[in-house]
């Protein structure tokens, strides 16, 4: 299987249309997005954008929400591969064991 497909459905002749996957120009452009339709994509209640970790920790939270039991949510948007990104999450990992 080479990926998978998304189609959006064509009303003005009842047929599909294949969506063609792109690169977003910045990583906000996502962010934007999934903080708009957190609940409708993810079923995660949307709490706060950028929230600041703290002057100790000094990091920032990029999409921060509930799910359904009331456990939070932390979502990390990358633009390109970044190797950092297991330390980061090890980072907020360390951060809500703190609160």
């Amino acid at each position: 299987m080479s990926g998978l497909k998304l189609f959006r459905a064509n009303t003005t002749n009842s047929g599909m249309t294949e969506v063609m996957p792109r690169l977003a120009e910045v990583e906000a452009d996502v962010q934007g997005l999934v903080e708009t339709y957190m609940e409708v994509l993810l079923d995660v209640r949307f709490l706060a954008s950028e929230y600041s970790t703290g002057l100790v920790r000094g990091g920032r939270i990029d999409s921060l929400g509930l799910d359904e039991n009331g456990s939070p949510v932390i979502i990390e948007y990358k633009r390109g591969t970044d190797a950092g990104v297991i330390n980061q999450g090890l980072f907020y990992l360390a951060w809500l064991m703190d609160h």
